[in-house]
């Protein structure tokens, strides 16, 4: 019998996941499908309840359900916990879910295994401080780096946010304008401005040689938030699609047990 995964959210067409997933199952010989589910606003634990109790062996979850598979599951892996959104679902032998959150893992792997980053030592900086930068904290907290700073719009969220992960590590936080003065080697846009062509309006800290990361990805051409890195004169600027891709590896490894590679996966997707 051939396994069935999916990706729910909402919207849900644009998702390169089903590609992705395809071309993993093609390399490791996996017989698997993966589809798109339009996930309900009103409908979305009786969709995935549903999905699981046909025989369902896994789901990725996107925006905007990650917080609702958070309280959905009845197990979490402790990344998943701290993060407070799941990505990831899991059965459980006894008919729950398990909900893993992979986002962080494939921000870091991307990072480090196909650009070479090195953490150890560096300061960092990540720009919000909603889902998307909760979901990364903790695994940047386990890379060695010397300090990371969380700077939001709104100071009390990313305050709230230093104060959970403090026992992880090296984190504070701040507001935008508070980061003039200061540098960084690796700064990560985790905010929803360029969902509208923007960037956030920081001072200039980037260190000489310092590099840029953007969370969100276009296949087509430089995001805004990686053409200002440019302009800044980042020595790399990187958007998310390796994130994409590593995230997606992380949850088929822990469906079938089996490491896909990622590069040709990336590469394809950049080609298209």
């Amino acid at each position: 019998m051939t396994d069935r995964y999916a990706v729910i959210g909402h919207p849900i067409e644009h998702s390169l996941s089903p590609r992705i997933h395809a071309a993993f199952a093609r390399e490791t010989g996996q017989a698997l499908t993966y589809e798109r589910i339009l996930g309900d606003l009103e409908q979305f634990e009786e969709q995935v309840r549903a999905f699981f109790h046909q025989g369902g062996r896994g789901m990725n979850v996107t925006l905007p359900f990650k917080e609702r598979a958070w309280d959905l599951v009845q197990e979490r892996s402790p990344v998943a916990e701290s993060a407070g959104a799941v990505n990831t679902l899991l059965p459980l032998p006894d008919g729950g879910l398990r909900g893993e959150n992979t986002d962080g893992i494939g921000l870091v792997r991307d990072l480090r295994e196909n650009h070479h980053f090195t953490f150890t030592g560096k300061q960092v900086l990540v720009l919000g401080a909603g889902g998307a930068a909760r979901g990364i904290l903790g695994p940047l907290l386990e890379t060695g780096l010397d300090g990371l700073t969380i700077a939001n719009r709104t100071v009390e969220k990313a305050l709230a946010l230093a104060e959970y992960f403090a026992a992880q590590g090296p984190v504070r936080s701040c507001g935008f304008e508070a980061l003039a003065g200061e540098r960084f080697d690796l700064i990560l846009n985790a905010t929803s401005a360029g969902l509208s062509g923007k960037v956030p309006q920081i001072p200039p800290c980037l260190n000489a040689g310092g590099w840029i990361y953007d969370l969100f990805y276009d296949c087509q051409e430089p995001t805004p938030f990686c053409r200002w890195g440019a302009a800044q004169g980042a020595a790399e600027t990187i958007d998310g699609l390796g994130m994409l891709v590593e995230q997606a590896a992380e949850s088929f490894f822990l469906w079938r047990g089996v490491r896909p590679s990622t590069r040709p996966v990336i590469a394809a997707l950049r080609d298209s």
